[in-house]
């Protein structure tokens, strides 16, 4: 069999089990997908912000001629931000996660990992060589009964479900020689004082943050912030930093603009949770469960042909909400991704909840 017929197969394969994705086009339809949750990626002062810089590229990775004085500007923010003592950028939020498990497997054995983890945590523990433990999701086993000293991988808000981690639960049951990676991609903007995430609440050298430029920033790239000794030790380690061009000098000078506005965003905020409260109460009317109670809410269906079904039914009513399906999610859990941010409008939220209540399966709504 040739190398184009195994290809094909495969797509076959994919296309029989309602698996194969196709990039979508979606201009022109309400976007309730989008992980800009506060808007700024069309922002004035954002957009401005990086037609100021003198050049385009950063022309090399960090450790050669790409390290620029606006890099170490926004690692500062960052720490300052996220309330750690040193930040560390990356390209990428998935290639931050894999840089920092990278460093963390030099320094630990032991790898407890939450089942529902973003896929760049579950590729960054299986290539740190740590001895996995996944744990079923949101039980992290006690201290008595793990091995130690050992790092413990959570997201603080799931990507997929809306869920929050109870973070507090977590603190108090590490032990003194463990170290905890909370991944706070959804939450950096929306959650936490002036938007600074869930972990910045704790005063604690055993937590590490991982964050992204991606989502509320309305950007692109990562970072990780932690203790100045640890970032130190990823500076010399970390191969996807190492070995990666840094973030072109627009995006760090835009980010650096879209930080100040989140830190005086509660207009944002307040924008932002004024459009869940609406979605929720409409939950509740349709009888969905659970009602979001951040900017992610979930619908599970079940199979993926079912999702697809619908999703495509909104698609028709001028609606973008994509299907999600495995190995994204669970089998079995193939579900709605629905994102509320700060720019919809009461009227086009109104509009999703009408044509759910077409589209969605009978037993599913009153």
């Amino acid at each position: 069999m040739s190398f184009g017929d195994r290809a094909r197969a495969a797509l076959e394969r994919l296309e029989a089990q309602s698996l194969r994705r196709a990039i979508p086009e979606t201009n022109g339809l309400v976007d309730f997908a989008s992980n800009d949750y506060l808007g700024l990626a069309t922002n004035a002062d954002v957009l401005a912000a990086m037609r100021r810089v003198p050049a385009v590229g950063s022309a090399g990775s960090r450790l050669l001629s790409g390290a620029h004085a606006e890099h170490h500007a926004l690692e500062n923010e960052l720490a300052a931000f996220v309330k750690r003592e040193r930040a560390l950028l990356f390209s990428s939020g998935y290639l931050a996660a894999l840089g920092v498990l990278d460093g963390l497997g030099r320094l630990f054995d032991d790898c407890y990992s939450d089942e529902l983890n973003h896929a760049s945590l579950i590729d960054g523990v299986r290539l740190s060589r740590m001895r996995r433990h996944i744990y079923a999701h949101g039980e992290l086993p006690p201290v008595a009964s793990r091995a130690r000293p050992a790092a413990i991988v959570t997201e603080s808000l799931f990507g997929m479900s809306g869920r929050v981690e109870d973070l507090e639960r977590i603190v108090s049951g590490m032990g003194a020689d463990d170290v905890v990676l909370v991944d706070e991609a959804h939450a950096l903007g929306v959650f936490g004082s002036d938007g600074s995430g869930f972990a910045s609440e704790f005063a604690d050298p055993r937590i590490v943050v991982l964050g992204t430029l991606s989502k509320s920033f309305g950007c692109s790239g990562g970072f990780v912030a932690g203790p100045a000794e640890f970032i130190e030790f990823l500076i010399s380690t970390a191969r996807s930093f190492i070995f990666d061009t840094s973030l072109p000098l627009p995006i760090v000078a835009a980010a650096r603009a879209s930080l100040e506005r989140i830190a005086c965003g509660d207009d944002l905020r307040a924008r932002l949770f004024a459009n869940v409260a609406q979605a929720s109460r409409s939950f509740a009317e349709l009888g969905l469960y659970p009602s979001p109670t951040g900017p992610i809410a979930s619908i599970v269906l079940g199979e993926p042909e079912r999702a697809l079904g619908v999703a495509a039914a909104l698609r028709a009513e001028g609606l973008y909400v994509p299907a999600i399906r495995p190995p994204t999610v669970p089998p079995g859990t193939s579900r709605l991704r629905v994102t509320f941010n700060a720019n919809h409008r009461p009227q086009e939220i109104d509009r999703l909840f009408a044509c759910l209540a077409r589209a969605l399966p009978a037993p599913l709504v009153r």
